[in-house]
């Protein structure tokens, strides 16, 4: 493994998978942890979102490792990376109970992969996960949007949101748009596994034995935060939890007031340690 330290509370670090193939993933490491989280990011981004959060927690001893899908191709790349970066993490801290964190799209992700593998977490936080799409698309425009998977599976369409959609924050809305890693386009192919995995979703609702925590934002523009609702209804977990911020845009690690989030959030991980 080789790291590069980029500050005092900030690792990035290129780790070689069994494929031989590079996989990136940052850390913010304290050697006294509580516990450790594991950051998912969403679509259309990386682990550089990830900043505000994992710094917030580092100051509470809680470590945090990310992995970075920097250009997302399949949704099984979530699964892979995700299993990888937990072992990496079980390496560095024996025996400390590790949360699975995950964001948008990497909260669906995250959501199916504790339905599949029961016993690797101890707990499932998931931040406006997208169980759903806010946008409704006629039957005739979804047609012609998944027709190319037939013929062209690699075709990239526009995603639809912008950082203004994102974030209730200007200043972080120009981070975001001057930012190269940023991108807003995806493979059909992509768009057609996001809509395969939705269905999945559904189906995996008993499967799900383990504490969960939904964090979900009242004026989400992205993803239907109502689906969300009714998917955390149906789970059979007991211990289970539904946090709404009604006036937070989609993406709560970094909107205004962001730090009420992890508030709660560490009230909530910290009763189960």
């Amino acid at each position: 493994m080789i790291s590069i330290v980029l500050s005092d509370t900030t690792i990035e670090a290129i780790i070689k998978s069994m494929k031989e193939e590079d996989i990136g993933y940052r850390k913010w490491f304290s050697p006294d942890s509580k516990c450790i989280f594991l950051l998912v990011h969403g679509l259309g981004t990386y682990s550089g979102r990830w900043d505000n959060l994992a710094d917030f927690f580092l100051q509470k001893r809680i470590s945090s490792y990310a992995v970075d899908l920097p250009k997302l191709e399949r949704i099984h790349n979530y699964y892979d990376e995700i299993l990888r970066v937990r072992g990496i993490a079980a390496g560095d801290n024996p025996g400390k109970k590790i949360f699975l964190v995950g964001e948008s799209l990497g909260g669906l992700a995250s959501f199916l992969l504790i339905a599949g593998h029961p016993g690797l977490f101890e707990g499932l936080v998931c931040i406006s996960p997208a169980f759903a799409s806010r946008k409704k698309l006629r039957f005739l425009e979804s047609i012609k949007m998944l027709a190319p998977i037939f013929y062209n599976p690699s075709k990239q369409v526009k995603l639809p949101f912008d950082s203004s959609m994102c974030t209730r924050d200007i200043d972080f809305r120009k981070k975001l748009d001057n930012d190269p890693h940023e991108y807003r386009t995806s493979s059909v192919r992509l768009v057609f596994d996001i809509l395969t995995a939705q269905i999945r979703a559904r189906t995996a609702l008993k499967k799900v034995q383990m504490p969960v925590l939904f964090l979900v934002s009242g004026k989400d523009m992205i993803v239907n935060p109502e689906v969300s609702r009714k998917v955390f209804d149906h789970l059979k977990t007991k211990d289970k939890a539904f946090l709404e911020f009604p006036d937070a845009y989609h993406a709560l690690s970094i909107d205004l007031d962001k730090e009420k989030v992890f508030e709660e959030l560490l009230i909530w991980v910290e009763k189960r340690l």
